[in-house]
Formats: structure tokens, sequence, C-alpha cells
């Protein structure tokens, strides 16, 4: 790393075996990814103002080249196996294995992207049926489903602009989500 190792204790006592156990925690993802720039690793005690006990909060931000940054911020408060220290430290650092695995297949291009999905139009709603069809940007008509449009279906009239991703069902060009941008374009 280009920058030392920071670990910040609050609301707890410094151990030299957790010092240890963060160090080689972040050793094994400098392993894995072997360019990382920086790392910050906090570790925070249970509050003790409104509840006896709880979970430990361990934060976790590494920095990789590029200005890029891997964040583990969230504790799962329902777990109660975050109040055993180790564990929840142990829980990080798998998170932030996973994010920074997730990164990784990001920046080697093996994760799937998706082109850009089209603009159409509503030609006609069935709101009795559920069913409606809309016109795709080369003129063809692509039927939709209520099931298939994300978020509320009030605006579901003619000349209203939708963002659609197009498959083939068994009778034809049908879409498979459909996002609602206005009646003039987009919102």
């Amino acid at each position: 790393m280009e920058t030392p190792l920071k670990i910040d204790f609050h609301g707890t006592e410094t151990s030299e075996a957790l010092r240890r156990s963060i160090t080689e925690h972040v050793a094994r993802l400098e392993a894995l990814f072997g360019r990382l720039t920086a790392c910050h690793v906090t570790v925070r005690a249970p509050g003790s103002r409104h509840r006896k006990g709880g979970p430990y909060e361990i934060d976790i931000h590494v920095t990789l080249p590029g200005g890029r940054e891997i964040a583990v911020t969230r504790t799962p408060y329902a777990d109660a196996r975050h109040a055993d220290l180790e564990f929840a430290v142990n829980d990080a650092f798998r998170r932030a294995k996973r994010a920074l695995q997730d990164r990784l297949r990001e920046l080697q291009h093996h994760v799937k992207t998706h082109e850009d999905q089209p603009v159409g139009t509503i030609l006609s709603y069935d709101d009795r049926n559920g069913y409606g069809f809309l016109r795709a940007p080369d003129g063809h008509e692509v039927y939709f489903h209520r099931n298939s449009v994300i978020g509320e279906h009030v605006h579901l009239s003619p000349g209203t602009r939708v963002r659609f991703h197009e498959t083939t069902g068994e009778k034809g060009p049908q879409a498979s989500s459909v996002h609602l941008l206005g009646k003039h374009g987009m919102r």
C-alpha cells in the first residue's frame, strides 16, 4: 500500500491481537487485488446510551488506484452475532473481500453490461386486462403487461414515453421491463 494501514478504535480498548487480526485481513485483501493504495479501519464498541450490549460496528474504507473506493459501513443490526467483536471483524472483512472481488470483475470487464434501453411511446393500454402496446424507435409494436411496468401505473396512457427492455415472447416482441419517462420526453 502507498499509505500505511490506519486503524481507529472508538469506545473499546486497543488490543494487539485485534490489531494483528485486522492487519492480516488487510494483507489478504491486498494479496487478492495487489494494488491497494490505502485502507482505514474503524472499530466502534456498542453504544451504551440507548441499550445495553449491541453490535460492534466495523467500518472499512479501501482506496484503489484511480481514486476508486470500496466501503463497508453498514452493520447488520438484526444479527446478534455482531455483539462478538471477533465475529464482527471477520464478517466486515468477508463483505469487503466480496466487494473487492466484484470491483475486480468490473475492472477486468467480466461483468455483463447492458446496452442503453430504447425509448418508446405507449400506443394503447387496457387497464382492465392489464396489458398494452408500445411503439419502438424503429416503428414496430411491442407488447407489455402491467407486471413489467416499474413504478406506478398511473400514467399508462397513449403518448407516454417509456424506456424498455425488449425480449422475444411466445407471440412476438414483448417488453420485460418498462420505465415511465413522461408524456413528452424524459422527466
